[in-house]
């Protein structure tokens, strides 16, 4: 062990470039690498992957990833092959000829990994052809969906159990970033895993931020918050499937490049929306609650709620969506009673009423954490048994600006005291509504049927609003003095405690609920990083250009938080970039010299802006020529010769892509390019007519609505010759200083 153990972190920077493993991650390697099962539940973004990927690295033979997310396999393995890894993955995506190929890689021991999903692992014989690979590791990710108890449960998930029978000696392990106690000892019994070494880590995600407003013009804050932000991307969860396509089409109308992802799509639709979204083509997808999405992609800033999820669960694990990089995201839901009981009419709708009990718990639940007024990552935390262990954690919204609390005493005793009369009058309970409805004095067929208009408590709380008592039913509840049945038509009653506070004449202090919608946010996120914001655009467009060369989402060249120790460090040779965190060998070989250029020009320009001294505010424009590589230099040449785009690229070998991505930079540094070559009058009229409805930093958007007729290149170059401040040839039209 002591040999292997040696191994780890050589491994983990040769491949992955960090220098340190991440919370239990270490330990749980060591524990597989001796033979024995692990349970390990990990948050999401707390580097599970990591867990079955270096065993398969520093053992000897084959992993096996049993995976549900038949659409991210191929980028979980893109990312491995991009750092060196030998990984291929079998699902129905496949045609056959295809599936053959990669059957024969793994009967000649090709791999290290190999992703399956769980259809395809329990075809007959494939667990008979499986015994001829010499499988070292068997891995079950997303492991809850095992348990009918947990978020996601998938039946054909219950079939894995035959592995253990099929692979005595290998060891097993289990990995999911939620589980609550009863989901874990479902796994664990389920899958058959014995004596496992079990590893929960925090469910703490201290990089993201919490935030709960009412939901005042849904659509209208969902822009409004999306346009703040404008170079992140985000994922916006709905209820429906037609809130999915209504808010993505909106905010395409209003020059947001967006997408919806629900189940009513194609699979077609699906992967193509799902793949713009990976690749930054697309800013925003909107989903359903219920699909979900699953997606593998680290630099999603913020997930939004526009409607309230069934329980917290599900709430979690969609929120852990953003900041899977380790850099800050927000988590944002716009809530109101209305969505929460328009749930309550789908749960009534169940057949099983323990899943109805069950359901209308979980929601309760739910509704709890949106409407609380303490810190909602402690409440949070609370749910999966945690406590969190600081009274503020300076990063939702109940802790940066805490609502002011208020004597709340004469209120809680009207309330109380209607509850006590409805009840003796009646001889029954009654809901929240009804009870609101008899102290605001209303006038209904029920109030006039039960003779509740003779109470001495009907119409004492005129003065207050139907949604404040409302708020206050709820906040007694959540302290004990009432409780709520969890029947299809749930009921009020007093609990002894709620007695003893009218015999004994208590007080109570209370927060009001949420009034404010404003959707901006303060304080630094945990994960947050200074770097060069200008040099991190440069890197960011660069790193585009390589992903597109590749055909791989931006991602797997290199995580936004590589580029941003880049923009911090400015690594001027190999050896200083091969230090930066998330730089691998392989990686260095593939991507390094181009931005270690892209790193020199910025400096190099930079030092020019130094010497010019602009003022303020000013621009200082590039001498032609200025910033050119050899490279960019080579196209523009070529191109001027009266070759097109495309013959530069097939010349060169090189995509149509880079050699517009070449072009690009000849403008920005100052040289004219004909752009009638690339062109007609009337394309480009269209483009400027698409640019001028959308704005000029939406290429995606733009090639979206031009229906993709014009490649992201063509749309980029145009952009840099016409952009208001530029001259017809892309010359600056600003004086020379």
């Amino acid at each position: 062990m002591n040999d292997l153990q040696s191994q780890l972190l050589p491994t983990l920077k040769r491949y992955w470039g960090y220098t340190s493993f991440r919370p239990l991650q270490e330990e749980i390697i060591l524990e597989v690498l001796e033979g024995r099962d692990v349970f390990a539940l990990l948050p999401t973004g707390g580097g599970k992957s990591m867990c079955f990927q270096l065993p398969a690295l520093v053992g000897n033979g084959l992993t096996v990833v049993v995976s549900p997310l038949i659409a991210l396999m191929k980028d979980q393995v893109d990312a491995l092959k991009s750092i060196g890894v030998f990984a291929t993955f079998l699902n129905s995506s496949l045609d056959a000829a295809e599936g053959r190929a990669r059957l024969r890689g793994l009967y000649n021991r090709e791999y290290r990994l190999l992703y399956v999903a769980p259809e395809r692992l329990l075809l007959p014989g494939f667990l008979d052809e499986a015994q001829k690979w010499g499988i070292q590791l068997i891995a079950i990710d997303e492991a809850h969906c095992i348990s009918e108890w947990g978020h996601d449960f998938r039946p054909e998930y219950r079939k894995i159990a035959q592995l253990r029978s099929s692979f005595p000696e290998v060891p097993m392990m289990a990995l999911t970033a939620t589980a609550t106690g009863r989901v874990r000892g479902d796994i664990i019994r389920l899958l058959g895993l014995r004596d496992p070494r079990t590893f929960v880590a925090s469910f703490n995600r201290p990089n993201l931020s919490y935030r709960v407003v009412p939901k005042r013009s849904a659509y209208a804050q969902v822009l409004d918050y999306v346009r703040s932000r404008s170079r992140d991307s985000g994922i916006v969860y709905c209820q429906s499937r037609k809130a999915t396509e209504s808010v993505a089409e909106n905010l395409q109308r209003d020059g947001i490049s967006a997408r919806a992802y629900h189940a009513g799509l194609s699979a077609e639709d699906r992967s193509r929306n799902q793949e713009l979204f990976l690749r930054d083509e697309v800013r925003v997808v909107c989903a359903t609650i219920a699909f979900g999405m699953g997606i593998n992609k680290p630099n999603v800033r913020f997930v939004i709620h526009h409607d309230v999820p069934k329980n917290l669960e599900s709430y979690y694990q969609e929120t852990g969506r953003a900041g899977r990089d380790g850099l800050p995201g927000e988590c944002l839901l716009l809530y109101s009673g209305a969505d929460a009981a328009r749930l309550q009419v789908f749960i009534s709708q169940k057949a099983d009423p323990a899943e109805q009990a069950t359901a209308r718990a979980q929601l309760r639940q739910m509704m709890d954490y949106a409407e609380t007024a303490s810190c909602r990552r402690a409440s949070l935390l609370d749910y999966f048994g945690e406590e969190f262990p600081a009274t503020n954690c300076g990063a939702c919204d109940n802790c940066l600006n805490p609502r002011v609390s208020q004597d709340a005493t004469l209120q809680v005793q009207k309330f109380l005291s209607c509850v006590f009369r409805v009840q003796e009058r009646s001889g029954f309970p009654v809901g929240m509504n009804h009870l609101v409805e008899v102290l605001m004095g209303a006038d209904t067929e029920k109030i006039r049927r039960w003779g509740h208009e003779t109470l001495s408590t009907y119409g004492i709380g005129r003065e207050t609003g139907k949604a404040e008592w409302t708020e206050l039913g709820r906040e007694l509840i959540r302290r004990g003095l009432l409780e709520q049945t969890t029947d299809r038509f749930p009921v009020i009653q007093m609990t002894s405690e709620g007695r003893a506070f009218l015999q004994q004449k208590k007080t109570l202090a209370w927060v009001k609920p949420l009034t404010n919608s404003s959707l901006e946010s303060g304080g630094r996120r945990s994960g947050d990083l200074e770097y060069d914001e200008v040099l991190f655009e440069r890197l960011r467009l660069r790193r585009k250009r390589l992903a597109d060369e590749a055909g791989v989402p931006s991602f797997i060249v290199f995580a936004d938080t590589a580029l941003r120790w880049m923009a911090r460090q400015y690594p001027r040779t190999a050896a200083e970039f091969l230090q930066i965190p998330g730089v691998g060998e392989n990686k260095l070989r593939l991507y390094g010299d181009a931005l270690l250029e892209e790193i020199a020009i910025h400096l190099t320009d930079q030092r020019r802006r130094s010497f010019d001294e602009p003022t303020e505010g000013s621009r200082t424009p590039v001498a032609p020529g200025d910033g050119l590589n050899e490279t960019s230099r080579e196209s523009l040449r070529r191109f001027r010769s009266g070759q097109s785009i495309a013959e530069v690229a097939r010349d060169r070998g090189l995509s149509e892509g880079t050699i517009a991505g070449h072009l690009v930079k000849a403008v920005e540094s100052g040289e004219s390019i004909d752009l009638e070559r690339v062109l007609s009058s009337a394309e480009q009229e269209e483009i400027a007519t698409a640019y001028g409805r959308h704005g000029w930093d939406n290429v995606g958007g733009i090639r979206d609505t031009l229906k993709g007729r014009f490649t992201y290149g063509v749309l980029s170059l145009f952009r840099a010759i016409r952009r208001p401040g530029r001259g017809s040839d892309g010359t600056s039209k600003l004086p020379r200083v």
